[in-house]
């Protein structure tokens, strides 16, 4: 499991957190950005950009077998994207979902809370700045059977 999770991690820095290209979407609107490694992909989707819903989705040898449901947005327009992307590039090992427990860069603080496991999780992050909730983010999912 730790091959797979640690491809996950290649996968999460290359696309969304590492501003990686969009590739053709799937559906009319929606952002969409793949990662591919072997037999291994990863595929990131979302709609909207200040409201938002989306899903992480690992596939090997084009089966499914983990995913990841999220659903944010922002509150107020002091949010800056480009810290989300660093606190998401910081992703943990042990919990490979969003970003670290704590991220903090100047006035902004990043949060995330998770519970469970890669097998079955759920968890919500917000960012805040100087004390202010700016942006909010539930998450859910776990292995695909």
């Amino acid at each position: 499991m730790s091959d797979i999770i640690e491809f996950l991690l290649r996968a999460k820095k290359a696309t969304y957190a590492g501003k990686g290209p969009e590739s053709k979407p799937y559906r009319p609107n929606s952002h969409d950005l793949e990662y591919t490694e072997g037999n291994l992909k990863y595929i990131d989707t979302y709609l909207g950009s200040s409201s938002f819903i989306g899903e992480e989705a690992l596939w090997e040898e084009d089966i499914p077998m983990w995913g990841m449901n999220y659903s944010g947005r922002v509150l107020n327009e002091g949010f800056e994207g480009h810290f989300l992307k660093e606190a998401l590039r910081e992703v943990p090992f042990d919990k490979p979902f969003r970003g670290p427990k704590e991220f903090r860069r100047g006035d902004f603080l990043y949060l995330c809370d998770v519970k469970g496991d890669f097998e079955w999780f759920s968890g919500n992050e917000e960012i805040l700045l100087n004390g202010t909730k700016v942006y909010e983010c539930m998450f859910h999912g776990g292995k695909i059977k």
